[in-house]
């Protein structure tokens, strides 16, 4: 899906998307990224930042300065961490004295599946990932995080990472990397996995949101139909790969070359990543077999069915 050609805002000035919600995107613009990281100020007073960004000092100060006299920062909430949300978070504490919330560390709820694929280190992943980040605070599923005139709600939907959290205020959610309006997510295991990136977008469905507010590019104003998107998308994506390997064994790879005819070669690697999380999760469900450990040259092969 094609990003829309009209979001092209301000980096760095503050902008009120409604009573007390203001987005600041963060100057990292990338084939990734979009126009630039999404970190939001929550709140009138006492003030939720979400997702403070890379680290950046022109961001932290425009953090700082998207302030009022009559405002501080009281929460410094992180969705996940890869290193375009998360590193930005300790310097905006020590400015601020909030303390950070988050699902945990990098590795903080991986799959059973997904830690095993990582202590055997054979399928690469780590991309982007912020390994240094510690919170001074973990959040659960479910928690509410409740500051002065506001409360979000703690949802964790793993897929993009297993410490990913969208954080729903009211009707509206912040959605960070799982749900985006320009571009679908990333999921490269073992940091990603497409098994719990599929229980979280369910997850998402059963719920009715009125607006969502992304990690990257302009607001969702129709969540159901574009969470309906995304699942079709993959489930696209999924009738092509077993397609293929009705037709003959392949690794990611080769079906990622056929696949994704119209994706840039920079990006190649990204959707190769994509295929191999699909045929990790056909593996889990018992679609697809491999001869050989699971890593990105495997050769799958489908499994008959009776």
């Amino acid at each position: 899906m094609q990003a829309p050609d009209d979001f092209d805002p301000p980096i760095g000035v503050a902008q009120t998307l409604e009573p007390g919600l203001r987005r600041i995107v963060a100057p990292n613009p990338s084939p990734m990224t979009y126009r630039g990281t999404n970190t939001y100020l929550l709140g009138t007073r006492a003030l939720a930042v979400i997702d403070p960004g890379p680290n950046d000092p022109a961001h932290l100060e425009a953090i700082l300065n998207a302030l009022t006299p009559e405002q501080h920062v009281s929460h410094i909430i992180v969705t996940h961490t890869h290193l375009d949300h998360s590193p930005l978070a300790r310097d905006l504490a020590a400015r601020t004295g909030a303390p950070v919330l988050a699902f945990g560390r990098a590795d903080a709820g991986r799959s059973a599946a997904m830690q095993a694929l990582a202590a055997a280190g054979t399928v690469g992943g780590g991309e982007g990932i912020d390994a240094a980040f510690i919170p001074d605070q973990t959040v659960a599923d479910g928690q509410i995080i409740s500051g002065d005139g506001w409360a979000l709600e703690v949802l964790h939907t793993p897929g993009h990472i297993g410490n990913h959290i969208a954080l729903g205020w009211g009707d509206a959610c912040l959605t960070a990397d799982h749900v985006m309006g320009w571009a679908s997510s990333l999921v490269s295991p073992p940091d990603g996995d497409l098994t719990d990136f599929m229980a979280s977008c369910a997850r998402l469905q059963a719920r009715d949101w009125r607006v969502f507010y992304p990690g990257h590019g302009a607001q969702v104003d129709d969540p159901a139909a574009r969470l309906q998107w995304l699942v079709t998308h993959r489930r696209t994506r999924e009738s092509a790969i077993l397609a293929l390997l009705a037709k003959a064994p392949a690794a990611a790879p080769d079906l990622a070359r056929t696949i994704y005819t119209e994706t840039p070669a920079a990006l190649l690697g990204a959707a190769t990543r994509n295929v191999l999380a699909h045929l990790i999760d056909l593996h889990g469900r018992g679609i697809v077999t491999s001869t050989e450990p699971l890593h990105e040259e495997a050769i799958f092969t489908c499994i008959p069915r009776e």
